[in-house]
């Protein structure tokens, strides 16, 4: 999430109390309305060097359905069950064999914002 889209979409409030490092205060109230339409995840993943850490939830008919999850959560399995592919998992996404649920939406083209920005643009 970009500070322009944070600073957009928060309400002011303190977006902390599902332990997401960058969830605007009061948008997890705007997932959950957008949920009745089908399940929406909100994840976030930072990794530098191969080491970091991610997190995830999904919300469905207005509810939280799924976390909010971190890697503690999920940290006696394999990569296939990190917390955004069992977010993943759930919206609905199907791999391949050899395949996470991460690389099967290609969501391993980029690695930053700003390069995801540039290929939405360019």
């Amino acid at each position: 999430m970009t500070d322009a889209l944070f600073d957009a979409v928060t309400d002011g409030s303190d977006g902390g109390s599902l332990g997401f490092w960058k969830l605007p205060g009061g948008f997890e109230t705007v997932l959950a309305q957008w949920s009745s339409a089908g399940p929406v995840a909100y994840m976030e993943a930072e990794y530098f060097g191969g080491v970091g850490e991610q997190r995830a939830a999904v919300w469905d008919e207005g509810s939280l359905v799924v976390g909010p999850l971190d890697e503690s959560d999920t940290k006696q399995f394999s990569r296939a069950v990190s917390p955004v592919s069992l977010a993943l998992r759930r919206l609905g996404v199907r791999t391949s064999l050899g395949e996470d649920e991460f690389d099967a939406m290609g969501l391993d083209r980029h690695r930053s914002n700003e390069d995801w920005i540039a290929s939405a643009t360019g």
